[in-house]
Formats: C-alpha cells, sequence, structure tokens
C-alpha cells in the first residue's frame, strides 16, 4: 500500500531534551515501520533543525524527495510539558517552515503517478491558508486515493469551521473522545476510531462497530502514541480486518509507543504479534 503524509515536520522540546516529531511525520514513520510505502510532504528550514531533521528522516526510511528546505522559515518546533502522568501539554511556535510546502505541476502530477491508495493530513497544518490550498490542490490530484483525518487538535491552532471542513473531506477519521465532544456528528460514509487512552478505543467501519479494551502498560510519555495508533488503524482498513481486529491491533501500538520515550521509539512487529 502506498501512503501520502502531508503536514508539519518540527521538535518537540521538552525541558531537558529535543525530539523530531509532528503528527503526519510520526504517522509516516510508523506507517513504513508496518510495511507500507509512504511518501512524507513537508518542509523545513534552512537551519541546523532542518538539517537534523531531514538526516533522521531518511535514517528512519523515509524518502526525503518531497521534503523542501524553506529559506528565511524556521524549521518548526513546539514546547512540550508532560504532566505527572506523562500526558503532554503542547505550545506550538508559529510561523514554520512546514507552512511553505509548496507543490509545483509536475510534482503534484509525480505524485498522481505512484497513485497513493491514501491520503493523512491533520489539522494544524492547513490552518494557514496557503497551506490549506496546497491540500486541496494535493486531494485534486490524486482523486482515487482515500483520505485519513487525524483531528488532533492543538490549543490555539484550529477552528471549529476548519475542522468541519476537513471532516467533509475524509473518508476515515481518528480522533480523541474529547475532540468527539466536540464534534459529534461525523456522518455514517466514514469509517471512525475515537481513542480513549489507557481505556482504549471505539471503532466504527461502516456498520462494523467494536469497543474494543485497552492495554496496561508503564506509560513514559504518551507523545506520538496516537500517531501510532492512526497508522495502525490505516493498516487495518488496508488489511480488510473487522472492527474489533483494526481498534484491538491500534491499541497494542499505541501502547507500545506510550511506554517508550519519544514519539517514533524503536519497534518491532514481532512485539506486536506480527511475523
Amino acid at each position: 500500500m502506498t501512503i501520502v503524509s502531508i503536514g508539519e515536520i518540527l521538535w518537540d522540546v521538552f525541558p531537558d531534551t529535543e525530539r523530531l516529531g509532528g503528527a503526519p511525520f510520526n504517522f509516516a514513520a510508523h506507517a513504513h515501520r508496518l510495511g507500507h510505502r509512504v511518501i512524507f510532504l513537508s518542509a523545513v528550514g534552512d537551519d541546523e533543525r532542518g538539517r537534523i531533521a531531514v538526516g533522521r528522516a531518511g535514517a528512519l526510511g523515509l524518502t526525503t524527495e518531497f521534503i523542501q528546505v524553506v529559506a528565511g522559515q524556521p524549521t518548526g518546533s513546539v514546547i512540550v510539558r508532560l504532566d505527572a502522568e506523562g500526558h503532554p501539554d503542547f505550545t506550538v511556535h508559529r510561523p514554520a517552515a512546514y507552512q511553505c510546502l509548496t507543490l509545483d505541476e509536475g510534482q503534484l502530477e509525480r505524485l498522481a503517478e505512484m497513485r497513493p491508495d491514501w491520503i493523512y493530513f491533520g489539522t494544524l497544518y492547513p490552518m494557514e491558508g496557503r497551506a490549506r490550498e496546497m491540500l486541496r490542490r494535493l486531494l485534486g490530484a490524486v482523486p482515487g486515493a482515500r483520505r485519513f483525518y487525524d483531528v488532533n487538535l492543538r490549543r490555539g491552532c484550529y477552528t471549529p469551521e476548519l475542522v468541519r471542513e476537513l471532516l467533509s473531506l475524509a473518508d476515515a477519521v481518528k480522533m480523541n473522545d474529547d475532540e468527539a465532544e466536540l464534534f459529534p456528528d461525523l456522518g455514517e460514509a466514514a469509517s471512525v476510531a475515537v481513542t480513549r487512552g489507557e481505556r482504549g478505543c471505539a471503532v466504527r467501519l461502516g456498520k462494523d462497530r467494536a469497543e474494543c479494551p485497552g492495554y496496561a502498560v508503564k506509560v513514559l510519555d504518551t507523545v506520538g502514541a496516537g500517531d501510532a495508533f492512526a497508522a495502525a488503524f490505516v493498516h487495518g482498513l488496508a488489511k480488510g480486518w473487522s472492527a474489533a481486529k483494526t481498534g484491538d491491533f491500534a491499541n497494542r501500538l499505541g501502547a507500545l509507543v506510550a511506554s517508550r520515550a519519544g514519539a517514533v521509539p524503536e519497534w518491532s512487529l514481532g512485539e506486536l504479534g506480527v511475523g
């Protein structure tokens, strides 16, 4: 399966360290580990953080062909504060280079020729008007691809109107239980996963519905756990699994990532019970 992931690559800045992240980047890395061909679209600044980010992306097995370098804009960063239970609060610094991704007609044609099965997008990247237009151009260039929207709201970085617009574009949606309360009307067409942290998730795939219990782990930090869940959810959709099997697999990968430091820690398919 081929997946295009568009959006932010940025640095999660903790009190004692910095780790590369951004939901679309994390999703791309985890989806690649699940065995899929992933094309990640983003931009970094012409700075040290940007150079390291591109190198790390390549080391994780992602193609860097569509990670652009933008002069005059900083590589994205987010201040992350963790509470006693490892749950994060984010302060997003903008403007940032990832908002300046530009795909010309030739690049859009090349992406269309790759015949992606899915296009992943979130909420943070299309907050800015030019980025939102870039997302729409990508979706228009690849009309046959299914669309996965990870709602993933960040304080001060969304509007209800934007979220509803993005929901209207999606074939499948992942959100947490707080986001589901804010936007309860998802329609019946989409496949939906609602995450509930240690309590697991609820999954709806058409008329197939399941409540999937979570996995008890010692949480180190939850940054990236939802992105791993999203990658596993799309994996289940691609495999044609049931709602119960898809939700259980996504819960397992999300819990595994939450038990380790960083948004894209090392893990193997064997740890998930997959050969």
